[in-house]
């Protein structure tokens, strides 16, 4: 493969170099501000503080992306997403379910497969075009914030809005092409806008979760 393959996939880009995507570009510092906004609220959970870290790496990464616009580059970007993806499925399931370290991780690698599996069979699949792969995160999301309305209600809301923050994101992303001619930057900067907040958000959720309810922090704390 060749990995300094150029990648134009973005209605901004009208040609190579590091500023054909300024907007792009800039807007993945909110990522990074997001992850500085929320750090204050960790509480000192590693798995919060795991997950806005990731969140500064996902700004940079995708900062990398819509400068150099390289095989190697989109790399740097899906990396950061897929890690946050990851260790957020694994909190849910030590700290929403209280499960154990094995039993989270089994449900952990099954997850991820799963939702990969579902977005190759989407009936809208083509309409999305390369947001499709991301389309069962927000469906996982939705599952979660369901089952948990009886015995976590806030949480539950909170994961439903951070899911609905999710399709706003996504359908963003996917206009941007066929709003190109309308729209000139495009709309994938709203793709990034949108993430930073719901990505902040859902580690805010987390963490109110843990702390919140009674006895869970302690708990948690001595699971870890």
């Amino acid at each position: 493969m060749d990995w300094t393959r150029a990648v134009d996939g973005y209605c901004e880009r009208m040609g190579p170099g590091l500023w054909a995507e300024p907007v792009n570009a800039v807007t993945n510092l909110a990522f990074i501000l997001a992850a500085l906004l929320v750090w204050r609220r960790t509480g000192g959970l590693p798995k919060a503080r795991a997950l806005a870290i990731v969140l500064v790496l996902i700004g940079i990464g995708s900062g990398l992306f819509h400068t150099f616009a390289q095989a190697w580059a989109a790399l740097a970007d899906v990396l950061p997403i897929l890690g946050y993806i990851v260790i957020y499925i694994y909190a849910s399931h030590r700290d929403f379910w209280g499960q154990g370290r094995w039993i989270a991780t089994l449900l952990t690698a099954l997850s991820v497969p799963a939702m990969m599996a579902l977005a190759q069979v989407l009936p809208f699949r083509e309409a999305l075009g390369g947001s499709a792969g991301y389309v069962p995160v927000p469906l996982l999301i939705f599952l979660h914030a369901a089952f948990l309305a009886g015995r976590a209600p806030a949480t539950a809301r909170g994961l439903a809005l951070g899911a609905g923050l999710l399709c706003l994101s996504i359908a963003a992303r996917t206009l941007d092409e066929p709003l190109c001619g309308a729209v000139p930057p495009g709309t994938h900067f709203l793709w990034h806008v949108l993430n930073a907040w719901m990505l902040g958000w859902m580690i805010l959720v987390y963490v109110r979760h843990v702390e919140e309810a009674p006895g869970r922090l302690a708990g948690a704390r001595a699971r870890r």
